[in-house]
């Protein structure tokens, strides 16, 4: 059962029969309560749902046309991530073979169209230098077109965990639906909800990083590398994510211990004292740990000197007391 399904069938008892379209009301009028969230989001995937059987009635009646793929437009975030080697084995075969299945636009003003459904093949097109593309026109609003595509995309099972981050949220903007709500109505624990969700905890850079291959950190990685950039590593994080995505050897858990490494700190030079020209002793710190080292060994002056620097630190303090 599909997320809008269960979106249905937890909504069933509301009062909305599913058969009713959805009722205008004012854009200052949002459903606060969860019943009126999930009532909200039923409407709003019976008016996806009735739309695409629409469509699918017009494709039926209108043959597919050839358009120019400069007069394409691309919504960003709308297309679906490919590996590199699942984007070429698409290209290879739109090499050797006819497409298929039309792309699938609709019209703007000024001779263009806007891709509903087809990027991934409208890349490839462009990129073995094709002109244009056999696409079915349809009139569908910009509403419908997100609410539909979220729910073909979000829980297909090539999605990565990235990519069902951002589908969570485009939902929670569209519905309103809490994290829990989510949860309840995709059929998900909370703890893998939440877990998707600890993407949106990452730095921006980090994010910006990973959208360019998103399949290169999982969720249980990115709950550690959450919890580190809360801790005040962001700089860390961002910098493990880059190396991900820039280095295909480089694993999650190398990621997550490289941001979880301490800064490692240089301990001071010693202080070389000398008499005259002969080197006596030298002097270092290191982790609040003072040490004086005597390079000619003679026991009897080095008792004497530890002798002078306790009764010098016992002075000092002492009078330090007395101010």
């Amino acid at each position: 059962m599909g997320i809008g399904d269960r979106l249905l069938a937890k909504t069933a008892n509301v009062g909305t029969k599913p058969t009713e379209p959805a009722q205008a009301r004012p854009t200052d009028s949002e459903p606060r309560t969860s019943p009126g969230r999930l009532m909200d989001a039923q409407n709003r995937i019976n008016s996806a749902q009735a739309r695409i059987k629409e469509l699918e009635a017009q494709l039926e009646d209108k043959a597919a046309l050839e358009v120019s793929l400069d007069s394409l437009i691309e919504v960003s975030g709308r297309r679906r991530k490919l590996t590199p080697e699942q984007f070429q084995e698409l290209k290879n075969n739109l090499a050797q073979h006819a497409l298929a299945t039309p792309i699938l636009v609709r019209t703007l003003p000024g001779d263009r169209f806007e891709i509903v459904a087809g990027h991934n093949r409208v890349a490839a097109y462009r990129e073995l230098g094709r002109k244009s593309i056999r696409a079915n026109i349809a009139s569908i609003e910009e509403g419908e077109i997100e609410f539909a595509a979220f729910f073909s995309n979000l829980l297909s099972p090539s999605l990565t965990d990235f990519e069902k981050y951002w589908n969570f949220k485009r939902l929670q903007e569209l519905t309103g639906l809490s994290r829990t709500e989510i949860s309840e109505s995709a059929g998900l624990s909370k703890s893998h909800v939440t877990r998707i969700f600890s993407f949106d905890l990452l730095p921006d850079a980090a994010k910006t990083a990973l959208s360019e291959k998103p399949e290169r950190l999982g969720s249980n990685a990115a709950q550690k590398l959450a919890a580190l950039t809360e801790a005040g590593k962001a700089e860390k994080v961002t910098e493990a994510v880059r190396r991900l995505v820039d280095d295909e050897t480089f694993t999650q858990d190398r990621a997550v211990a490289l941001a979880t490494e301490k800064q490692r700190t240089t301990a001071p030079s010693p202080t070389v004292i000398k008499r005259g020209k002969r080197k006596v002793c030298e002097v270092s710190s290191r982790n609040g740990v003072v040490g004086v080292r005597f390079f000619e060994k003679n026991a009897t002056e080095a008792e004497e000197w530890a002798q002078r620097i306790t009764e010098f630190i016992s002075k000092s303090l002492g009078e330090s007391s007395g101010d």
